[in-house]
């Protein structure tokens, strides 16, 4: 399998080849898991918070069937990698990270991001605390 190539980054095989062996884990998350380690790596997040937001949308039709709790997430990270890069790169970025998990059956349905560089993260505490 060739190394993806994304924005000038090139990502570790391992990277990509996780997810078979983590959904065998005994793990309650391995989708959780995978996604952290993955981001984790790829990008050395100083904040990186995922929400599982599956049971919030259990009931849509999309999902009826679905065995996996694993499926609607929110993630927060902030990383240096995003340094100017407009928001739609960094998204994109993220997406083609986790490609392998979004489009398998049972996978990342929806994933909502909120990314932001170390300096962006300051100036809204900032912004928080003189509120």
């Amino acid at each position: 399998m060739p190394r993806p190539f994304i924005f000038g980054q090139v990502f570790p095989r391992r990277l990509l080849s996780t997810t078979a062996s983590r959904m065998a884990s005994a793990s309650n998350t391995p989708m959780e898991d995978i996604m952290r380690e993955k981001l984790t790596n790829a990008f050395q997040p100083s904040t990186l918070i995922i929400r599982n937001d599956s049971h919030l949308h259990a009931h849509h039709a999309p999902m009826r069937g679905s065995t996996s709790k694993e499926t609607h997430f929110h993630v927060t990270i902030t990383s240096p990698e995003f340094q100017s890069k407009m928001q739609p790169v960094r998204h994109r970025m993220v997406y083609a990270l986790l490609k392998e998990e979004m489009s398998q059956e049972g996978g990342i349905h929806a994933l909502q991001l909120k990314t932001k560089t170390p300096d962006e993260e300051e100036r809204e505490k900032e912004r928080k605390a003189q509120a």
